[in-house]
């Protein structure tokens, strides 16, 4: 495979994983952001236990990920932004795993360590292997 072949796999790639995680980050962060306490708990338990002003940033920090995942990449203006989404978004799932880890969900961490790599893959990619030039 030549260069330019492997630059536009990952390309391809990591346009795959940015819509994926930001399609998944939207998602959640709508769900906490809008939907009531009571119903959230039917799925995410954990939210009876924190304040809800914590439950609705959590949902913000998503949403404003998902959202920086793609359109700055996608518009081509600052597209460094979409790294820093990924960062960001990385961070909330570093928390989230202490968070399952002090609660004893301990499956849950495994979600958590896996977005963490993809979003890890999403920062390298985008910043050193396959970046996308600003306009």
């Amino acid at each position: 495979m030549t260069t330019t072949q492997n630059n536009k796999t990952m390309h391809i790639i990591l346009w795959v994983l940015q819509g994926l995680f930001a399609a998944m980050f939207l998602m959640a962060g709508l769900t906490k952001l809008f939907q009531p306490i009571e119903a959230m708990a039917e799925s995410m338990p954990w939210v009876l236990d924190v304040p809800e002003g914590l439950v609705r940033f959590i949902g913000i920090s998503e949403f404003l990920g998902g959202i920086g995942l793609v359109l700055p990449s996608l518009l081509r203006i600052k597209p460094a932004l979409s790294v820093w989404a990924s960062v960001g978004l990385a961070t909330v799932m570093v928390f989230a795993a202490i968070f399952h880890a002090s609660r004893g969900e301990f499956p849950a961490i495994g979600a958590n360590a896996l977005f963490i790599v993809f979003l890890g893959l999403i920062v390298w990619g985008r910043s050193k292997k396959a970046p996308i030039a600003a306009k």
